[in-house]
């Protein structure tokens, strides 16, 4: 009688204690800080602050934002200055002048009344100036441009499209995080779970084995029995140990993708079998239409179909005419003596051999463009039958849900029966043992079967733009 009593409080215990026994922390040792709490949306938030690729993504989101701002300066006049000195081993300019040649005979008749003999000789004998053997040169000039081919229109229609591109980046970069972090939160959920139903199924083999030593001193069984018992006791403090210690490296491997710098837990109110419905879950019949254009995925190929556009335009605009005007002010004093003088000036440039090229140029980008086109009616598509997968795995998931529990009600049975026939002499220990084994594995098969539709959940949401 009293064999019988201890085995039915041994299903009592394993039918509460799958749900409530707590597990140690999965510190390592030595360490004597206090762990904090965190639920998935502290983990979430702490990724999304603290992770490298949302800074390598936010670096590139300001660094378009510059360009962009880059791109409009465009717009303004470029001013530029200028300054030389020179000193040349000679003079640069030479000029000769024979004073007679300007001379009429009249004025020379009056100028040999004047003049003295010898200043009539000088005039009468050629000359030679040097110049710019040293000297100075300085100025400032702005140009305007005031047509260009719609070449600066077209840069700064790219550089925000440019921006865009890079917010939709940050955006999936978030999206596949927050993912990462979902992830490795419900992993570390199930071996929760696991570790839960290794302590139940310890303590009932602890149980069994009080029972069955009472029954070999008393010559009922023999001790191959507790020795039975004691193997698989054996393999549950090994199984126990594989799950510690991946407990821990999941652990790490989270901490390091959030940043976090100190020891924590999961909030105790996080559960695998938390959240295994389809609720607050659009279904995608109703969806499908919104979703596709709603996902970053798809807005990107529609920047990309944009920016080519652009860039055909931008090529036909390098070949057309562009005109500026300027202004400046120079001084120089090229000529022994300071000058100081300003300037406004209008340039008209024409390529012209440019067109032998340019035309090829723009129709490579117009291919380009197609391709963009094309490229974007094949990956909607893809992008449909993502979504139509997502939501039959999480479907499918959740209908392994049911079966795992059918399976868990039937293996609970098969224990009880076995543990009654074992009691009653009808069965052997190994059989009793396979029984707890399979009871073990449905347990797992349902905490495995959670976190797959959780897993399936997260994947629906990403690929519907939720």
């Amino acid at each position: 009688m009293k064999l019988r009593l201890s085995f039915l409080l041994i299903i009592t215990v394993v039918s509460t204690s799958l749900l409530c026994a707590p597990v140690a922390a999965p510190f390592p040792e030595g360490s004597n800080r206090e762990a904090r709490q965190l639920s998935f949306q502290q983990l979430s938030d702490s990724a999304l602050h603290n992770n490298i690729a949302i800074r390598q993504a936010r670096y590139k989101k300001e660094a378009s934002k510059e360009q962009r701002k880059e791109a409009f300066t465009n717009f303004f006049p470029s001013i530029s200055a200028t300054g030389m000195t020179f000193r040349a081993n000679r003079e640069m300019a030479k000029m000769d002048i024979d004073p007679s040649e300007f001379i009429s005979p009249d004025l020379g008749a009056t100028l040999a009344q004047t003049l003295p003999m010898e200043a009539l000789a000088a005039l009468n004998t050629p000359m030679s100036m040097l110049m710019m053997k040293e000297g100075s040169l300085a100025g400032v000039t702005a140009l305007q441009p005031l047509f260009a081919g719609g070449q600066i229109l077209y840069g700064n229609k790219l550089a925000r499209i440019g921006e865009g591109v890079s917010d939709l980046q940050m955006k999936l970069t978030e999206n596949d995080v927050v993912a990462q972090v979902e992830q490795y939160y419900w992993q570390l959920v199930s071996m929760r779970e696991k570790a839960r139903t290794l302590d139940a199924v310890d303590t009932m083999l602890t149980q069994i084995g009080r029972d069955v030593e009472v029954a070999v001193n008393a010559g009922v069984v023999l001790r191959n029995d507790l020795l039975q018992v004691q193997l698989r006791q054996n393999e549950i403090q090994s199984q126990r140990l594989k799950l510690t210690n991946g407990q821990m490296l999941v652990k790490m491997l989270l901490a390091q993708f959030c940043g976090l710098k100190q020891e924590w837990e999961l909030e105790a109110t996080a559960s695998a079998s938390s959240f295994t419905d389809l609720v607050g879950l659009t279904p995608l019949s109703d969806c499908n239409s919104t979703a596709l254009s709603s996902l970053p995925e798809y807005q990107l190929l529609e920047k990309n179909v944009e920016a080519s556009k652009l860039q055909r335009k931008m090529e036909v605009a390098k070949n057309l005419p562009s005109v500026a005007v300027g202004a400046g002010y120079n001084y120089h004093n090229l000529l022994e003596n300071d000058r100081h003088f300003g300037m406004v000036f209008a340039t008209v440039s024409v390529p012209i051999s440019d067109w032998w090229g340019g035309s090829h140029a723009i129709r490579r980008k117009k291919l380009a463009e197609q391709e963009a086109k094309e490229l974007l009616e094949d990956n909607a598509e893809k992008l449909k039958i993502r979504m139509q997968k997502a939501w039959n795995d999480m479907v499918e998931a959740q209908s392994q849900i049911a079966l795992a529990d059918r399976g868990l009600e039937q293996a609970a049975e098969n224990l009880r029966v076995h543990s009654d026939t074992y009691k009653a002499g009808t069965t052997s220990m190994s059989n009793l043992l396979e029984a707890q084994l399979f009871y073990q594995q449905a347990c797992d098969k349902k905490t495995d079967a959670c976190i797959a539709l959780q897993n399936a959940r997260t994947a629906y949401r990403h690929a519907t733009g939720q």
